[in-house]
């Protein structure tokens, strides 16, 4: 189940999408906010859901405290453990809640499932890489298609899957917990340590559900520097090449190939909105979606068939807010078909750069896509039930 696009953003995805035809859905919508945006998680977080019948409650973590810190003069690390579950028999994920322990420096956690040889080959990641776990900017870090079979951004509390479905969890396959970790307001002490984790929900294989999957779509980011800004990295290339210093070639790769899989191989359009449009190669419903932006984000939207009579929209978050990131379901599953087009559109604000505590101190930068707090996304996430 995927779109056609890259191989760079397809390694950045996962596993993708879908298409759309039949009824009418309505949109998710998510209601404005006027809280400031933080970059940081509250830390507080509702008691779990009770258990549906046949479900059981697993928990998966850090063992052991953990001291982030960022590489290559940055202020972001994306650090990965391997986790394990001690699955013997098939399983399914329905449902997780993600407990960031140190509300602080915690800015999103993904878990990427993996079959029982890429865990061994995870293991080995791990073993050779110094200190706990390893950095993995981007994505997993491991070889393959690995699997994102749940998720955690501010504003989300415990994430249910509709009754019914799940995620395909095989006997010895195993997790990798990805954390991105943000610097920016650790303050003279320092960031300190971290023991976030997450409470499985999982399903026996006999309770006969049926397999869900995540479908991610991206749009370039091309911000220029904020009215009256100056300085060397409002210049385009420059800050290109700063994102590859503080997170490698891949996301200086990143940049070139969304603008050429977006822009259709056309020169990059500067502006405060961008979009994408990106087609299905695989049919089935969509459940649930949710949008990431950063620090900058004004609004997002996902759209399938836009300008069709077909045109249908599946997300819209008007006033977007960073700490209201939750994956909410749609009021009613959209059937999708190959052949459609999925668009996702994302507005970023400069103006903010010099308004937000995070940033106020840092200099101008020409804002592209990159993994950082600083730096943008948009990114448009879509749980599907695959055909």
């Amino acid at each position: 189940m995927r779109f056609a696009r890259p191989a760079v953003v397809t390694a950045l995805a996962g596993v993708l999408l879908l298409a759309a035809c039949g009824s009418e859905p309505e949109p998710v919508a998510a209601p404005p906010s006027a809280a400031p945006h933080t970059g940081h998680s509250t830390g507080s977080a509702p008691p779990p859901t009770p258990l549906r019948e046949g479900e059981r409650f697993v928990e998966v973590g850090l063992t052991q405290p953990y001291s982030p810190a960022a590489p290559n003069g940055g202020t972001d690390e994306y650090r990965c453990f391997l986790v394990d579950p001690g699955l013997t028999e098939p399983a399914y994920l329905t449902g997780s809640r993600f407990l960031p322990q140190n509300a602080a420096i915690v800015h999103h956690a993904i878990f990427y499932r993996l079959n029982p040889e890429q865990a061994k080959a995870a293991a080995s990641v791990d073993a050779e890489a110094p200190g706990e776990g390893w950095t993995c900017f981007g994505d997993s870090g491991v070889q393959g298609e690995t699997a994102w079979v749940a998720h955690w951004a501010p504003g989300a509390g415990e994430t249910l899957m509709p009754d019914g479905f799940g995620f395909e969890m095989p006997p010895g396959s195993k997790l990798v917990m990805q954390i991105h970790y943000n610097l920016l307001g650790a303050g003279d002490g320092g960031p300190g340590s971290d023991t976030s984790g997450m409470q499985m929900r999982l399903s026996a294989a006999g309770a006969n559900l049926k397999p869900l999957a995540t479908g991610l779509v991206m749009a370039p980011i091309e911000l220029p520097c904020e009215p009256g800004g100056t300085g060397p990295l409002c210049d385009r290339e420059a800050a290109i090449a700063d994102v590859a210093k503080r997170f490698g070639p891949e996301s200086a790769e990143t940049v070139h190939q969304l603008d050429q899989w977006c822009n259709q191989g056309g020169a990059p359009k500067p502006g405060t909105t961008q979009s994408c449009d990106q087609p299905i190669e695989q049919g089935g419903t969509v459940y649930m979606a949710a949008g990431h932006m950063h620090l900058l984000g004004r609004s997002i939207k996902i759209e399938l068939n836009p300008g069709t009579a077909r045109a249908q929209t599946v997300l819209d978050v008007p006033q977007y807010n960073f700490d209201n990131q939750a994956l909410v379901p749609l009021k009613k599953p959209l059937q999708i078909a190959k052949g459609d087009v999925v668009r996702v559109t994302c507005t970023h604000d400069a103006t903010l750069r010099k308004q937000l505590p995070q940033l106020k101190t840092l200099p101008s930068r020409y804002v592209v896509w990159g993994e950082g707090t600083s730096d943008e996304m948009c990114l448009g996430i879509l749980v599907v039930a695959p055909e």
